[in-house]
């Protein structure tokens, strides 16, 4: 008797660890419906028959590409794991995942300002300063000669990231992880470090989808505080 007490303990200490961690981790999206975000797409201002980008369809969120423009979370989030699930639905394009979102259209009057996690066919995982900034080893090999920095305009905003080739052939389903910790801002690409950088001028904000030409499917949009970076 005394030893299934003990066990009893055990188990109902460890439980009472385990469900305040689960209860933190959320799904920025339900399957069924765009609840938790709102849409900011310039047409939409002019045209009032201009379609909404961002649709569910299937059980997945889709950015259809155009018209052009952000699908942006309404909540501010900061220290946290983005497990994304992403494939191209047709032809290989643009699209990224934003990160640390604040002043909207900040840039050309359609980007907020943020910085860019990419997604582009080829290019998954660069880094784009969109009025933020954001530093990593190998800068000017990365981002070209120092004096063309800058995080607007025509300045060096792109900084490349470490590896090409993490992401799986058109059709199947990629897996990006966007840890932001701090000031720093990790990525992976399937599995594989692509990216990561340090001083970023912001440590918070909201986070943002893009509809930059080419339709995109998302079915998954995990978001996990952590208080760690992983390896």
């Amino acid at each position: 008797m005394k030893k299934i007490t003990l066990f009893a303990i055990a188990l109902l200490f460890s439980l009472c660890f385990i469900k305040p961690l689960m209860a933190q981790q959320k799904s920025l999206f339900d399957g069924k419906s765009l609840k938790g975000w709102h849409a900011d797409v310039p047409d939409m201002d002019k045209n009032a028959n201009a379609p909404n980008p961002f649709i569910v369809r299937n059980g997945l969120l889709v950015s259809l590409g155009d018209p052009r423009g952000h699908l942006i979370t309404d909540a501010v989030y900061q220290n946290y794991r983005l497990e994304v699930e992403y494939r191209f639905a047709g032809k290989p394009g643009n699209c990224g995942v934003l990160v640390h979102a604040s002043t909207p259209r900040a840039l050309y009057g359609m980007f907020p300002k943020s910085l860019e996690v990419q997604m582009q066919h080829q290019d998954a995982g660069d880094f784009w300063c969109i009025e933020e900034d954001i530093t990593v080893p190998d800068m000017e090999a990365r981002r070209g000669p120092k004096a063309n920095w800058g995080v607007n305009g025509n300045k060096l905003r792109r900084i490349k990231n470490l590896t090409d080739g993490s992401e799986k052939p058109l059709g199947e389903w990629n897996t990006m992880v966007i840890e932001c910790l701090n000031k720093t801002v990790k990525v992976w690409v399937n599995g594989v470090m692509v990216n990561e950088g340090y001083d970023c001028t912001v440590d918070k904000g909201q986070i943002a989808l893009q509809a930059e030409g080419s339709e995109v499917e998302f079915k998954k949009l995990l978001l996990k505080p952590i208080k760690k970076l992983s390896k």
